[in-house]
């Protein structure tokens, strides 16, 4: 089968790759029918996710037709249209068992690489380097799905292909940052970056009850269409001071919760940035913190912070001494893609939750290193570049 490959640093290829096949009685075979990039992918391309190897397989986003299943396969049939959650959960453990489920015990089969960086193993994730398990991506033709009675969903009739291929990863992301952050009716929340899962976080904010919703980011075309597809209010970061901004905006008190959705390469324009970037490129530090850091500034006292940006490890002038002076809760985690993706379904079914306008790119598996270009150097307007193995 074809599939897109991660060759290096900066570098991806379509090749042939073997056909997956049933290697778990609880498995299936999916056939991919649309995949998505996603921002944490670009930490792939950059080479700041550790443990690639080259020819690996990247894509955790997408939506496929079941084609083969193990014996053990309970919940899903040949034939049926399903979502699969880029987090794969075995949905016995304790972990699955009370909704954690990107922190699974049993789907990494490679858990010491995660131990030594985290000091505890996560569950694997489709595409997402070794350290997640070594899980061949939904960037291919076909993908074999583990534990595929609890990681995959079916779509409802009437909904479209992409619309139900974003509540793999951006719509759960997003609703889990506006969910576990705590965000209530009349609260005033904040959402750095407007890709899709900023975007998805600012509207589970409004459909949670709150008040205002503010979105912060710096491309014109992403804040006009957070403006105009989210309803939220916006501020393009290089125009004013964010913190001054947004305690104007709250009355000189600050946001209730404030979501971070950019993750491991932020950007900031003042000189700051340049040297963070540059300690990044030398592994002095493996992440660039400075939304993180902004957010915790902003946020009010006793106020909430969760953290759905990508994260690999350390990183520098972390701002302790706020968080913990302004009696801050501070969250962070990788999606529990399970627990929200059958309510998203039914959000996008009767229409209160739209998720489509963020395929700005169709095309074909075989342009797939086109479309990461324009996704990652945000050419041509591109939000997310969506790939049809069947085109």
């Amino acid at each position: 089968m074809k599939a897109l490959c991660w060759q290096g640093v900066n570098e991806l290829s379509v090749e042939r790759v073997p056909d997956p096949e049933i290697l778990n009685a609880q498995d299936a075979i999916v056939r991919v029918i649309a995949t998505t990039t996603c921002g944490s992918d670009l930490h792939l391309l950059g080479g700041y996710i550790p443990a690639m190897r080259a020819g690996d397989v990247i894509g955790h986003e997408f939506l496929g037709e079941v084609v083969e299943v193990g014996s053990e396969v309970r919940r899903h049939k040949v034939g049926d249209r399903v979502v699969v959650c880029s987090v794969i959960g075995c949905g016995r453990c304790w972990q699955c068992q009370h909704d954690m489920w990107s922190l699974c015990e049993n789907s990494n089969p490679k858990p010491g690489i995660t131990d030594e960086l985290w000091g505890g193993s996560t569950a694997g994730i489709f595409g997402y380097s070794h350290a997640m398990g070594g899980f061949r991506g939904s960037h291919a033709e076909y993908a074999r799905v583990p534990f595929v009675d609890y990681g995959a969903f079916p779509v409802p009739d009437g909904v479209d292909d992409i619309s139900a291929m974003f509540t793999s990863d951006s719509a759960p992301t997003g609703w889990m940052g506006a969910d576990l952050g705590g965000v209530k009716p009349g609260d005033v929340v904040a959402v750095w970056g407007c890709g899709a899962v900023g975007q998805m976080a600012a509207r589970a904010a409004m459909l949670l009850g709150a008040e205002r919703v503010i979105a912060i980011d710096r491309f014109p075309e992403r804040l006009a269409m957070t403006s105009r597809h989210v309803g939220a209010e916006v501020i393009d970061y290089t125009t004013t001071d964010v913190t001054a901004e947004l305690r104007e905006r709250t009355g000189g008190r600050g946001p209730d919760v404030c979501i971070e959705a950019v993750g491991m390469e932020a950007h900031s324009p003042g000189p700051e940035y340049r040297l963070e970037k540059a300690k990044q490129q030398l592994r002095i530090e493996l992440d660039r913190p400075f939304a993180v850091r902004e957010a915790i500034f902003a946020c009010r006292k006793g106020g909430s912070v969760f953290i759905l940006g990508v994260f690999a490890g350390a990183v520098d002038r972390f701002p302790l001494g706020a968080m913990m002076n302004k009696g801050l809760t501070v969250r962070g985690a990788q999606q529990h893609g399970h627990r929200y993706i059958p309510m998203l379904l039914d959000r996008v079914a009767r229409g209160d939750l739209v998720t489509s306008h963020l395929a700005t790119h169709e095309m074909s598996l075989d342009d797939a290193p086109l479309g990461y270009d324009l996704f990652k150097n945000k050419r041509d307007g591109c939000v997310r570049a969506v790939f049809r193995p069947g085109m």
